[in-house]
């Protein structure tokens, strides 16, 4: 019979496809097409893959038997509906529209899946071989750089915090404070995600054809510029409702002004770090750095320090306007506001972000509420001069945490893209969940995790000095200080690794995409656990004795 419908109309008369079969099962396929479309198709399917769909289509040609084909990990299918949608997602490749890649129901997961979900006997073409390999030296010097290069970003915005705690507008409108972590959360809810899917779909050859690559780029950005904006007006209700609780003390204007400051921080700090990001994968693709390893701690890198910085002008300048000009900050949170219909319209136009503009809220929205308790118990802790100290290492404490734990995360949902089907996870993987398997293993994963935790001590050493070598914070290095610092820090990232490995093999198992899911949540628990921590820290430090508290002064 001759398969019409979406394939026939996108490929037009120069692309016929024939099948036949009994029973369900296909027994023959014929391509025939012109030398322009297979031209076009040869340079839509990723170089490092062409073996791997020679082979299959070798295999169908022969008449593979049905039940081979059908059994991929331990996760059958139909084979008719294999066969189809193989050919469903030929055809897409010959789009050349953002639009004309199918309905609502696209996601870059599936494709992804489609693509690697090959028999374990189908040898050296599959999947999981063509899957690059990694040394332990080559997989520390990737992540060490750009780890270094994060966390002294991490410090930047820790001195810059240290410095405006003492502007007018923070004084005065101490719910800032509150707005603080989830707004540098966002690079965990949305730069970190925007990482870890681009680390994703260059590592699966999906950003290998240049049409293919730029959907993705625009429509995720365009996304991301819509999550932003509404995480943050969010946050500074969070703010609002989280400062008035405790004191019953509520004010129109500062709500304005944190609603304002909140909405256009999110927003020019997520067009810069996403451009950012953008520079960074395509790059990492280029030189034959694995994205995974290097993406998301610069995406973090400057993230902390231009938000920071961005958020203390802003909320300076709105805060000098309130008695002359009061209609100044409604106006802008307006104006941001109301550029949200565009990005809709823009992110609506590629199938993956579509998607993703209905379904991922939840983990951002929760995630940034997580953030904002943080936020909370920072403001509190700031609020006693005894324990002023705190502030400059905040966000060292949390970024730190953050960039290890999406670094893991961003690997372990690559590796579930190669190796499993949807809701099928590793034999490892099943059973109730101890912490040992986190860190106990051969495979790359489990050495990835022993790297990120052994990097914490000599990083925070680092980064300790540097604070101390410029003058900055309210807090002498004592030993003791040190190790319960430390203490803190590396108590902190063990247990996140941990909550990662559960998480992603969770959310995997449930069917939902790691890539968009996991990582807002990790982070975000990385700001709360390495608020709490050092907060409790701090207490302890002043029980015993260690109390000094005007060193940066």
């Amino acid at each position: 019979m001759t398969l019409g419908g979406a394939i026939g109309d996108s490929l037009g008369s120069s692309l016929t496809v024939r099948m036949s079969g009994a029973g369900g099962g296909w027994s023959a396929l014929s391509l025939k097409s012109s030398g322009r479309i297979a031209s076009l198709s040869q340079t839509m399917v990723p170089t490092g893959y062409t073996k791997l769909q020679e082979e299959r289509l070798a295999m169908v040609d022969l008449g593979a038997k049905p039940e081979a084909a059908s059994l991929q990990n331990g996760y059958r299918q139909e084979t008719s509906l294999v066969e189809s949608r193989r050919l469903l997602d030929r055809a897409s490749r010959s789009s050349v529209t953002l639009s004309d890649c199918g309905d609502g129901g696209y996601s870059e997961t599936e494709p992804i899946l489609e693509e690697e979900e090959v028999d374990e006997e189908e040898g050296p073409g599959s999947a999981v071989q063509n899957m690059p390999k990694e040394s332990l030296l080559a997989m520390a010097l990737q992540i060490l750089l750009p780890f270094l290069l994060a966390g002294f970003g991490t410090v930047s915005a820790g001195m810059v915090l240290d410095i405006v705690q003492h502007w007018e507008a923070f004084q005065y409108i101490t719910e800032i404070f509150i707005l603080v972590p989830a707004l540098l959360g966002l690079k965990g809810n949305l730069e970190m995600t925007l990482a870890s899917r681009l680390s994703t779909a260059v590592n699966v050859g999906k950003m290998d054809s240049p049409i293919e690559k730029w959907n993705l780029i625009i429509g995720n950005l365009a996304l991301k510029q819509v999550q932003a904006t509404v995480v943050g007006f969010l946050a500074a209700v969070a703010a609002v409702v989280l400062g008035w609780i405790p004191e019953g003390k509520f004010q129109m204007s500062h709500a304005v002004l944190l609603c304002s400051s909140s909405v256009a921080t999110a927003f020019i700090a997520s067009m810069l770090q996403g451009f950012i990001m953008v520079g960074v994968i395509v790059g990492s693709k280029k030189t034959g750095i694995n994205p995974d390893n290097v993406a998301t701690p610069i995406a973090a890198s400057f993230g902390d320090l231009i938000t920071l910085a961005i958020l203390a002008w802003i909320s300076q300048g709105l805060y000098k306007c309130l008695d002359t000009y009061p209609y100044v900050s409604s106006l802008v949170c307006a104006f941001f506001m109301c550029l949200n219909p565009l990005w809709i319209v823009i992110s609506s136009k590629h199938p993956a972000s579509r998607t993703l503009l209905y379904s991922g809220w939840e983990p951002v929205i929760t995630a940034m509420v997580i953030s904002s308790i943080g936020g909370l118990i920072l403001d509190k802790t700031v609020s006693d001069p005894n324990l002023a100290g705190i502030v400059v290492y905040t966000p060292v404490i949390n970024g730190i945490g953050g960039n290890l734990v999406a670094i893991q995360a961003s690997r372990f949902s690559t590796h579930l893209h190669f190796h499993c089907a949807p809701g099928e996870v590793p034999d490892e993987a099943k059973g109730c969940y101890y912490p040992c398997r986190t860190f106990w293993g051969k495979g790359a994963n489990h050495r990835s995790a022993q790297v990120l935790l052994l990097l914490v001590i000599p990083g925070h050493l680092i980064f300790l000095y540097t604070i101390h070598l410029m003058k900055s914070g309210h807090t002498t290095l004592t030993p003791i200080f040190m190790s319960v610092y430390l203490a803190a820090a590396m108590l902190q990232v063990f247990l996140l690794l941990c909550i990662a490995d559960w998480m992603v093999h969770s959310m995997w198992r449930s069917g939902k995409d790691p890539d968009s899911f996991s990582i807002p949540y990790l982070t975000a628990l990385g700001d709360l656990l390495g608020t709490a921590l050092l907060a409790l820290s701090f207490h302890f430090l002043w029980v015993i004795g260690d109390q000094d508290s005007d060193v940066g002064d």
